[in-house]
């Protein structure tokens, strides 16, 4: 079947690089302004709803399932497309930014996938955005490689891990492409030209276009990637189906329709994933208004926290119902060489590990390839020689919306060396992110866009409920800006210290740092080096 869908020329405002002609070639450019055409629109719509619906939050409105969707939860023969191949088995997944180094570790790593993350941890900068697109189309065609200034050269192995790759939220624009004079929607970029270039080439390999889906606040977002998946297969003659995703539950309205996101992408689906960090950051900003919805520092938030057990449950629940993978939260420990220090971390991931084993995952991040061999054993000795245990039901999960919001049992005041913890690494990774690096290794965790989000909403709200004076956290963020300073001559900390107040100290606390900071800071850089 034929689709015609009308379009309009996209027109490139990024620098040329070296190899973009590769990628951003004129047919490539013409599948994304179809996409653009048939979606934008929708696009634009959902995330007005997305306002709307924070707003309805902040004034008190419940947060509950959906009374408009029972018939889906309650009917108990529908299930999702079994494990696409490549995907069956997947107790190990790394993640990290598609940048050619980290592409081969990853591959390399003896992880069963890799998913590429164009999203928390890459900084959205023109080299890296098409930059990670010609990594991937090299890594799909085992033609990448890299050497160390030392010359130590590094290749692909016989053994890879499958390849998945998430784009972009639906809240981000790429400003580097735009059709009359409108930025296209980063997601439909990102998705877009890793499958026009890389979906025919993984197929004929005996694999398919895999990807992690993003932030998605409730399932008519989900419904609008499906209809994405469709036009996508059928303008390049693909079978509809070989597409398959996994949507990060990561946000707390998403955690309420679980199973409708399955559903609406139940031809395309390959399970849901536990975001825990971003599921924290949306918690927090959704009701950051709420005096019962405070919580102590990030370090003291542990995944044995009940409204964080009871989302695990339901979402392993939810999954295996519909023979769907359920894939656990990352790891972000980075091994270093302090023996004693390792151990203390290794014991802590390990603990995690077991739990996610136990309560029925499938399979769980981590951020480092040294933390493989770790993930990797512990969910060997629950599964043994099955790929999986989405046999195990888990009909004892009961979770209601109550649970799930059960926040006061882990309440508590933030200490002062939480406060000054979030400051210097909200303060230290913007710097990062701004110079072009989005998985920072700070302080011996790796963190991203997801965890510099948790930082500065829990300043804003710890000032909003006066657990923290605002002159505190000025005279903190002073120190660390001088701290950031001496350690890194080359930071550019008037630009930090100006994204920290418009996001941690303004009146109105902004639902991302991102869109502000890409289009204050590296969109206007880029186009100043152009």
């Amino acid at each position: 079947m034929s689709t015609t869908v009308l379009t309009s020329t996209v027109q490139i405002l990024g620098a040329p690089g070296d190899r973009h002609d590769e990628i951003l070639t004129p047919a490539a450019l013409e599948f994304i302004g179809r996409l653009d055409a048939a979606f934008a629109g929708r696009r634009f719509e959902l995330l007005a709803e997305r306002r709307r619906r924070a707003e309805r939050l902040a004034c008190g409105s419940p947060l509950d399932f959906s009374r408009a969707t029972p018939a889906v939860r309650t009917d108990p023969d529908w299930r999702v497309a079994p494990p696409a191949p490549g995907l069956t088995d997947r107790r190990v997944e790394i993640t990290g930014p598609p940048e050619r180094r980290m592409t081969v570790h990853a591959l390399n790593s003896g992880a069963q996938v890799w998913m590429a993350d164009f999203e928390d941890a890459t900084s959205p900068t023109w080299d890296n955005i098409v930059g990670g697109q010609l990594n991937l189309r090299d890594a799909v065609d085992r033609r990448i490689d890299f050497t160390t200034p030392e010359g130590k050269e590094y290749r692909l192995g016989d053994d890879l891990a499958t390849v998945m790759v998430r784009p972009r939220g639906w809240h981000l624009t790429e400003k580097h492409l735009v059709i009359d004079d409108r930025p296209v929607p980063a997601a439909l970029v990102d998705f877009g030209l890793y499958f026009f270039h890389c979906a025919r080439r993984q197929v004929d390999a005996g694999l398919g276009p895999y990807f992690y889906l993003p932030k998605l606040e409730n399932h008519y977002e989900a419904r609008l990637w499906n209809d994405v998946f469709v036009l996508a297969q059928d303008l390049l003659g693909i079978p509809r189906g070989t597409i398959r995703a996994t949507v990060l539950i990561e946000t707390i309205t998403a955690a309420f329709e679980m199973e409708e996101i399955l559903y609406e992408l139940r031809e395309h689906s390959a399970g849901l994933n536990a975001g825990r960090w971003d599921y924290l950051f949306s918690l927090i900003k959704n009701f950051a208004h709420r005096p019962d919805f405070v919580l102590p520092d990030r370090a003291k938030v542990t995944m044995t926290a009940p409204f964080l057990r009871s989302y695990t449950e339901l979402l392993v629940r939810t999954c295996h119902k519909r023979g769907a993978h359920a894939i656990g939260g990352m790891a972000a420990h980075v091994p270093s060489r302090d023996a004693q220090a390792n151990e203390a971390a290794f014991a802590k991931v390990r603990l995690d590990k077991e739990r996610e084993a136990e309560d029925g995952f499938d399979g769980s991040w981590v951020a480092h390839p040294g933390l493989v061999p770790l993930c990797r054993d512990t969910f060997d000795s629950v599964l043994g020689d099955r790929p999986h245990q989405i046999d195990r039901t888990r009909d004892d999960a009961e979770v209601n919306a109550a649970d799930l919001l059960a926040v006061r049992r882990t309440a508590g005041p933030p200490t002062p060396e939480g406060v000054r913890a979030n400051v210097a690494v909200a303060l230290r990774y913007f710097d990062a992110w701004l110079r072009g690096s989005g998985a920072v290794a700070l302080y011996g965790l790796m963190e991203d866009a997801a965890t510099a989000e948790i930082a500065r909403v829990q300043i804003w709200q710890w000032i909003r409920h006066g657990l923290v004076e605002r002159d505190t956290v000025v005279e903190l963020l002073d120190d660390e800006i001088a701290a950031l300073g001496a350690e890194y001559p080359w930071a550019r900390v008037d630009e930090v210290r100006a994204i920290f107040e418009r996001t941690a100290l303004a009146r109105d606390l902004p639902a991302f740092f991102t869109p502000d900071a890409y289009a204050r800071h590296l969109v206007r850089r880029s186009e100043v080096q152009s």
